[in-house]
């Protein structure tokens, strides 16, 4: 049952909210196929019309699936190949220093048994995700690295995924943060896409006492220009935005636009994931208050509007309660769930049981499919180039003729 509290959030709203009649207006021009302004954009994230704009993003979601009527998920296994980190936000409990007994940088042997374990479970993305460059900081990861017979975190994750694939066949997709257009090149040869989170474009949000103070990779210049050189190198890329870190409603709608119009330059943004903050004892944010559930959706369903084809997914293991609602919103993609690995960025928050989502995911009229940590509509591009001719081989090991995982892989 769908238990989503809907108390309202008018922390984040202006008084001028806009009325039904204009949201009507313009609602039914995005239904037609228009393109929303960003001024308009700006209007409805504070207006009260919920129903009209998640019935908008609705019918989006539906004519891009070509009334197919299936929500998609990645089994996969979450590969932490270190959590040292040189950043430090307000709000993470991810990252670890050297000498804390919760400190990780794996072996390769460890990664390839993971690997081996997940296969035997139906997985098929291997997920390997990173602290942000801490050799730059640490002389404990420079001398792990080196130990290994590398220099860079970049250098060992492109290793370890080739060997990953050709030894499992699971399929690497890499979260290492912001990454120059050198290593991303290199990492295309062994990754089936790439992702990080914008998070948000809000220089803001770097001030004094601000989350992304003491984070320099988090410098939304540097977020964007990672998302325009994946673009220009053809990699499948995911990002997304975290929510209710500080912005304002209108740095939301700025944050989709400029993904919005990265994307239209390069058409290489597979997806969005749209995180809603949720406090953590022992950071500095730990008494800040979660965004409400009413403006989630609200920015979810408006995610859809302004994003139209893009893919759009929010954790189900975040919001266990709120399936039925995230779905009338406009998502079509639940991300990773795994069998085997906890959620290293969210460990408090279990992944919830693959039942669960596939009853509330059939309950809204859907089915629930497997897909690979690259989406159909990039494996069958024309004009391809966005999948390496390595990973490709790989990758027709597991899909069917949809672009979607066999059922036979998971099952």
């Amino acid at each position: 049952m769908d238990e989503c509290n809907y108390a309202k959030n008018d922390k984040m709203l202006s008084n001028g909210l806009v009325s039904t009649s204009s949201a009507q207006e313009t609602l039914t021009r995005v239904t037609e196929g228009k393109s929303i302004s960003r001024r308009e954009a700006y209007e409805l994230i504070q207006s009260t019309d919920d129903d009209l704009i998640l019935s908008c993003a609705r019918k989006i979601r539906d004519t891009n699936n070509h009334n197919l009527k299936i929500v998609t998920y990645s089994r996969k296994i979450f590969v932490d190949i270190t959590n040292l980190c040189r950043d430090t936000c307000s709000y993470c409990t991810y990252k670890k220093d050297p000498y804390s007994e919760a400190a990780r940088m794996m072996k390769p042997s460890e990664v390839i048994s993971l690997a081996e374990l997940g296969k035997r479970y139906g997985c098929t993305e291997a997920l390997i995700v990173t602290g942000e460059r801490p050799e730059q900081k640490y002389g404990e990861a420079r001398d792990w690295l080196k130990s290994l017979g590398y220099t860079s975190t970049a250098e060992y994750v492109g290793a370890i995924g080739e060997e990953l694939m050709r030894k499992t066949g699971l399929l690497p997709h890499t979260n290492a943060g912001s990454l120059t257009k050198k290593e991303m090149s290199l990492l295309k040869e062994s990754n089936a896409s790439l992702g990080m989170m914008l998070e948000s474009s809000s220089p803001r949000l770097t001030d004094v006492g601000m989350p992304h103070h003491a984070a320099p990779s988090k410098n939304p210049k540097v977020r964007l220009r990672t998302l325009e050189e994946a673009g220009q190198l053809k990699i499948p890329f995911t990002t997304g935005l975290l929510l209710g870190i500080g912005e304002t409603a209108e740095e939301i709608i700025d944050s989709l636009f400029l993904i919005k119009e990265i994307n239209e330059k390069y058409g290489h943004i597979q997806e969005v994931i749209l995180q809603n903050f949720m406090p953590k004892t022992g950071t500095a944010m730990e008494k800040s208050s979660s965004i409400k559930m009413d403006l989630f959706l609200r920015i979810v369903a408006l995610s859809r509007i302004i994003l139209r084809d893009i893919n759009i997914q929010v954790p189900p293991n975040l919001n266990p309660h709120c399936y039925g609602s995230l779905l009338d919103a406009g998502i079509n993609d639940w991300g990773g769930i795994s069998p085997v690995t906890i959620d290293h960025v969210n460990p408090e928050f279990p992944w919830p049981p693959l039942e669960g989502i596939r009853s509330a995911t059939l309950q809204k009229g859907f089915a629930l499919r497997a897909r690979l940590p690259v989406y159909p509509e990039f494996i069958f591009k024309s004009d391809n180039g966005f999948i390496s001719d390595t990973v490709r081989g790989y990758m027709e090991q597991l899909s069917d003729s949809g672009g979607l995982v066999r059922e036979e892989v998971v099952n």
